[in-house]
Formats: C-alpha cells, structure tokens, sequence
C-alpha cells in the first residue's frame, strides 16, 4: 500500500512540474496508472521522494492482449541452407477427387505437319470376282520385235512308244567285200576216206632182239573191240551229218555256225506256222545261244532285210524268255527298253537287222529260220 502510495505521489508530482491538469485528468490518470485507490492531490513544493530503485520488484502483471500486427518489414536476406532431413514416410494416397466438370473446348490447334507413311498392312480378304467387263477393241498389230538370243537345249525327251514296222524298203546295191571275219569254230570230221591201193613189197628187214612174253590174244581180241566200237560211233555220226544236210537240201540260203546249221526257204509266217515247218524239216526255230550265233543270225536278216522270228518265248510265264524245250535262256542280246510287253500282248522275240532283241505278237507274221 506504501508502494502505491509512493508511486502515486511521483506521477502528481512530476504532472504538477510540467503542466497542471484538473482533478478530473489527473483521475483518469490515476485510473490508467493503477491509482484509482487513492485520491492524490497535487503536491505543492513538497520534498522529493525516495529513491525507488531500492524498493522490491512488484509481482509480474499479466500478459496483455495481442496488438495489432504491425507493418511488414523489408525482407532480410536469405539465410543459409540447412542440413537436408531425412526423407518423410511415404503418405497414404488420398482419396480420388470428384470428376471435375467438362470444360469448354479450346481454340483448334495449327494444323501439324504430315507424318511419314506407316507400313503397309496386312493383306484384306479376297474380293467377289467383279463382272466381266466389255470386249475392248482389238489393238493394231505391233511392230516385230528384235529375234532374241537362242534359248539352251531342253532336257532329252522320255522315249516315244515303239512304231509300227516300216515297209520294206528297195533292195541296196551290193556292198563292197567286207573284212575277213574271225576263223569260226572246228567244224565235225568228215567222212573217211576210200582205202588206198597196196604199196609195193619192202624189203625184208634185219631180225630184231628178241622181244618180251606177249599177252594172251584174248587182250588183242578186246583191243579190236574197242577200235571196231569206235568206228561205229563215227560212222553213226557221219551217217547223222549225212541225214542232216539232206535235210538241209531243201533249204536253198544259209550258214554254217560251229555245229548248227541256220537255213531259210523265204516263207513267211506266224510263231506257230513258222515252228511247225522247221519241225516238219527235222530242225527247229533258230535259238542263239552265244554271241557267234546271234551274228550268224543277223547275217541272214540283213541278207534278206526281213526280221525273223527266234525260238524263245515268255507265253508260260511272263516275263520269263525260255527256249522251245522249256530251258531258261542263257544268252540275251535286248534293244534298249525292251522287253517291255506292250499293250500286254507281245510274248514271241524277234531279231532286227542290227542283231538286237524284241518281244512281238506271236500272230505277227516274220521270216522263217531254222536251225539243223
């Protein structure tokens, strides 16, 4: 209370030294300076009062209400940077917003420049066939353009189906002789000669050693056997080649082929005719059975320009040539493709002026040739 009482006085006084207020004032005062508890009048020449730095700080008054903010003041320069922190934790994601309204369209844009063309794409489905449209007319005849290059040879050509037999052509000049061909085989012995007159009587001649202890003539006599059988044999082989040309006589053309024979009358005919003749004749269709006989053959073919037929066939079983006594062939001389049957009906062979084989119908007619 003293303190007030003190402070009071100093406010009155110091009013009262400067410029001297109304009681009213100096009570408005007093009531902003915390005074209105004690009237004070003013101090008239009174004695200064005491130093209040020795009093005792008064109680700490409550925080005032906030003032109005004052002016902005000028921006201070940027101060340092400080320390990066930490990252923050990732937030959770927020809800999707509303859609916001359309807005309006803007201005069209410049028009851009034309991109480079895309790659094709893939192929569309085949259309209708449109209508035929109408003949157009016809063009003038161009000009002829320049002959091109000869194109290469084209691949040879499968072999043509075998033609049918040309006519026979004029008879040719006579050729020159020919070379003399290879001696040909051994022909058989021929008959035994007539016995020879008697020579005259020799002299007698010395005596000579006595010889050995002969054997007994029943050796002699088995000796003269074995020579007489001998000689049997050859005469019935003699009597055999006789019986063989007289045969042959009714042949007029021919040729001799080691032991065989090969003769023809001119006749023509079928497989089966010719057979029969030849077995008529004691001989038999002309079968070659080596190369030797088969140039013989040929001989004869190119004499009279007519094929023959051989004594081979395949009619028992196809494709199987035997002889006419059923033996399997053991000497072939094909041209080239052949055998090949045609038509399924060519089961004979014959033999062409070049000395190749063909299989033929049997009911062709071809050149009788026999073999003695």
């Amino acid at each position: 209370m003293l303190v007030l009482l003190t402070l009071c006085a100093l406010v009155s006084q110091a009013s009262s030294m400067t410029d001297p207020m109304p009681h009213h004032q100096v009570m408005q005062n007093l009531d902003r300076n915390a005074c209105s508890l004690v009237v004070c009048g003013p101090a008239e020449k009174g004695l200064p009062g005491r130093d209040g730095r020795d009093g005792s700080q008064g109680l700490k008054g409550d925080m005032g209400a906030q003032g109005m903010p004052g002016p902005r003041g000028i921006v201070g320069p940027p101060g340092q940077m400080g320390l990066i922190g930490p990252p923050g934790e990732k937030g959770t994601p927020g809800a999707p917003g509303e859609k916001g309204d359309l807005g309006e369209m803007g201005p069209r844009g410049i028009r851009g420049l034309q991109g480079s063309p895309g790659s094709p794409g893939p192929a569309g489905a085949k259309g209708d066939s449109g209508p035929q449209g109408e003949k157009g007319v016809t063009g003038e005849k161009g000009s002829m353009g320049v002959t091109g290059a000869p194109g290469p040879n084209g691949m040879t050509g499968t072999p043509g189906p075998k033609g049918d037999q040309g006519t026979v052509g004029e008879k040719g000049e006579k050729g020159e002789v020919g070379d003399r061909g290879l001696q040909g085989a051994t022909g058989m012995p021929g008959p035994m000669g007539k016995m020879g007159s008697p020579g005259l009587k020799g002299d007698k001649g010395s005596v000579g050693e006595k010889g050995t202890k002969g054997d007994s003539g029943i050796s002699e006599v088995n000796l003269m056997k074995n020579q007489v059988s001998t000689l049997q044999g050859q005469l019935a082989m003699m009597q055999a080649s006789l019986a063989k040309f007289q045969k042959v006589a009714s042949f007029p053309n021919g040729l001799i082929v080691g032991n065989k024979a090969l003769l023809t009358s001119g006749y023509e005919g079928n497989f089966e005719e010719l057979r029969q003749r030849c077995l008529q004749h004691g001989g038999q269709l002309a079968s070659p059975r080596n190369a030797a006989e088969n140039a013989a053959i040929q001989q004869i073919v190119i004499l009279h320009n007519k094929p023959v037929f051989l004594g081979i066939n395949d009619i028992q079983t196809e494709g199987r040539f035997k002889y006419l006594n059923g033996d399997a062939i053991t000497y072939s001389n094909w041209q080239q493709g052949e055998p090949n049957n045609e038509k399924g009906r060519e089961n004979c062979v014959e033999i062409f002026v070049n000395g190749k084989w063909n299989d033929r119908s049997c009911g062709e007619k071809r050149l009788i040739l026999c073999e003695f």
